[in-house]
Order: structure tokens, then sequence, then C-alpha cells
């Protein structure tokens, strides 16, 4: 009994610390979209303007991950994630100081450079301190905090940036981003590096299948090459694409959707807004987490039960449907709650299967690819929603839209991604076959 409180303890630390990473990150994302009404009028700004303003973090944040990834693979989780994260604050603290337009969107452009470390870092580091029967939960932590973000997040800076104005919304984030850089440092090792992890512990998550520590043979260009000739990737990357253009859709533009659509104030926007992401909250962390690990540690087939929450959650997604169809707060947020819900469920699966599909040392390469198609969908998902609802004066349409694009992911992650399980090791650069 001794021995198994010991092992349980080291790894979950680190898993609470990604996760806290992930919250601010997305509290420093979200903060644009709750001072949105604020900034809009005291720029006189259009609603393709602020869809220019809140796709402005993605565009950076999506090409960057690819080249993040490959880094990441290089370096390693411990000095990519200090930069990564001291580089939010820096970039928080230059957009509370903005003075227009042109300024806000440079900013955010900044930040997304800043932030586009941030889930790849928690994605590989996953897969070092966590064995495989594990990784569901690990996994759906950090994912989790991205949606509870926005539970608490938005609450917290609406009441800052309406007792206080916009910009103490982006000096809180500033705030809270460098806490977090400093807390990075001093606690963050990779396992093999870590003091205060027990030999027992490290035998436990090596012999659970932990992803292999340490750059890839070939090297990362020789990676990024094998990796886009397989179709596995390529299903990953379709589906995750689908869910980020929804995703994003509603991280950005709820809280405008229930002040222009359901004439809400900003403060009661942001209670409203904090239903569904308490919802995606909750499957996140049970159903993409817990459920995922309770079944395999029941003898189910791995693949099989990752790929039917996978698909499940997509499926649910479909409810963003229901929300094209009433003017009622109640029912847009019920069924809003049911997509978000399901696509939260979801998630964690997509950011568990990098290090579960990828060779030695390509996690972070099958997690920048992923991750860069899903936000440049969530690059697209604003601007497009900005387009039409100034064009129509409505999100009905934004929302329809939305749902063709799930459907698209839903038919990739069935039929393209195939089996969930490693691809084999790319073969070495120069490797000839004898004669």
């Amino acid at each position: 009994m001794k021995t198994s409180t010991k092992v349980a303890k080291r790894r979950w630390g680190i898993g609470a610390l990604l996760g806290i990473g992930v919250l601010i990150n997305y509290i420093d994302r979200i903060g644009l979209s709750v001072a949105a009404p604020q900034i809009q009028e005291a720029f006189t700004l259009t609603p393709v303007d602020m869809g220019l303003l809140f796709s402005a973090f993605a565009w950076s944040y999506s090409l960057l991950q690819i080249p993040v990834g490959m880094v990441l693979d290089r370096f390693g989780p411990t000095k990519v994630g200090r930069w990564g994260a001291f580089l939010w604050g820096l970039a928080s603290t230059i957009t509370a100081f903005s003075s227009g337009f042109a300024g806000i969107f440079a900013a955010r452009v900044l930040l997304g450079i800043a932030e586009a470390p941030a889930f790849p870092v928690s994605s590989k580091a996953t897969g070092y301190w966590f064995p495989r029967k594990e990784r569901g939960t690990a996994t759906a932590i950090f994912d989790a905090a991205a949606k509870f973000s926005n539970v608490i997040g938005v609450p917290l800076v609406a009441v800052t940036v309406v007792a206080f104005g916009w910009r103490w919304g982006f000096a809180l984030t500033a705030v809270l981003s460098f806490s977090y850089f400093f807390a990075f440092l001093l606690f963050y090792r990779d396992p093999s590096s870590d003091t205060r992890l027990s030999k027992a512990e490290l035998d436990y998550i090596q012999r659970g299948g932990a992803a292999p520590e340490g750059p890839a043979e070939g090297g990362a260009v020789n990676m990024l090459g094998y990796l886009l000739t397989k179709s596995k990737v390529w299903g990953l990357t379709i589906g995750f694409a689908a869910y980020g253009y929804t995703f994003y859709l509603f991280l950005t533009w709820l809280p405008g959707y229930l002040v222009q659509t359901m004439h809400m104030s900003i403060i009661k926007s942001a209670g409203f807004a904090a239903i569904p992401w308490a919802v995606a909250t909750v499957t996140d962390l049970f159903v993409g987490g817990w459920l995922i690990d309770h079944l395999i540690a029941k003898g189910k087939n791995e693949s099989t039960v990752r790929k039917s929450v996978l698909v499940i959650g997509m499926l649910f997604g479909l409810a963003v449907f229901g929300a094209t169809q009433t003017t009622d707060p109640a029912w847009a947020i019920f069924w809003i709650s049911i997509a978000l819900g399901g696509l939260a469920s979801a998630a964690p699966v997509g950011w568990s299967l990098p290090s579960l599909i990828a060779p030695k040392g390509g996690a972070g390469t099958v997690g920048g690819i992923m991750n860069f198609a899903n936000n440049l969908m969530g690059a697209a998902a604003p601007i497009v929603t900005g387009m039409i609802v100034g064009a129509t004066n409505s999100f009905a349409n934004a929302f329809m839209v939305a749902g063709v694009i799930l459907l698209v992911g839903i038919v990739s992650f069935v039929f393209v991604l195939g089996k969930i399980e490693p691809l084999p090791d790319p073969a070495p650069r120069g490797n000839t076959v004898p004669a």
C-alpha cells in the first residue's frame, strides 16, 4: 500500500500544473471576447473589424504550430514551455497598453506567437509523465482547463472590465501569466531529470507505456515529411480542424451573440456564457477523461473506446443546429451546452492521440500538424462569423456553417483516422537497402 501511495503522487502534480497553465492561457485568449463591446464602442469598429481582431491571435498561433512542434521535439517541453510562458505575460502587458485597432491587432498576433507552444507542450509532457491507461484523465485535466477558463475567466475578466475598463482586464491576464511562468520554472522537469520523482513512480510510468523521451533519430525535418505521408495523421488533422472551427466560434463570439441577439448586458452575458462552458468542463473530465480510462481498465479495446468517444462527441456537437431555430436565451444556451459538451468530451481524445500514434520523437510534430489545422479553422471561424453577422444581422447562418463543417470532421474521424496505434518509426536519413 505504501508503494502505491508513492506511485500516485508526483505525476498528478505535474498534470495539475499543466492544467493551470492552460487555464491561464485561455483566460489570456478570452479577454478580448469579454472586452469586445467596450473596445468596439471606444474605437468605432464594425463587426468585420472585430472578426479580424478575434482572428489575429489564431493566425500567428496556427502558422507557428508545425515549426513549434518540430522545435518541441528537438528541445523538449522543459525549455520550450518556459520561454512560451514568459512570452504570454509579455504579450498581455503590451495588449493592455494598445491604443487602437492596429495596436490591439499587433498585440494579439504577438500573443498567438507566445502561446503557440502551450498545447503541444502539455500534450508531449503528458505523454512523458503518464502511462497509456491514465492518458485519458491526464489529458482531460489540461483540456478541461481550456473550457473551465470560460466558467471562471469570463466572469472574472467581465467584472474587472466593467469596474475598471478593458485595459485592466488585460493587465489582470498579464499578472496571471507571469505567475505561471515562475511556477513552471520552479516545478516542471521531464521525468528523467526530476529529482522529486521516485524510482518506483518512474518505473510505473515507463512500464505503462509512457512516450520515450528524446528527439527523433532521423531529425525533425525527416519526421515531418514522414508524418505528412500518413493517412492516420491526416484523419486526425481534418477531424480536429472541424472541431476547432466550432470551438473558436463559441470562444470568440458567444458573449457577443448573447449581447447582440439576446440583448443582454456584458455582466449578464458573462453569466449565461459560463453555463455551456461549465457543462463542457464536466463532460471533458468525466467522459473524455475518466470514462475512457475506466473502460480501458475494464479490458475494453483501447482504440474502439477512444474512437467511439471521439465520434459520438462530435455528433453531439451537431446540436449547434438547434441554436439556429430559437431566439429564446434559455433554449439557445441549452442547445449550445449540448454542442459544447459533446465537443469537449471528444477534445481530450484528440489531444491524447499525438502521443499515442506518433513514432518516437514525433509527438510534438503530430500535435503541431493537428493544431495548425485546428487553429487555421479557428482563425477563419471569427472572420466568417463576423461577415455573416454583418451581412444578415443574425447568427443563425453562422451556426449552420459550423454544423456542416462538423459533419466533414466526423467523416474524417470515421473513415480516415483508422485504428489508434503507434506509427512505425521512419527510416533514418541516408538509409539504403543493402545490395
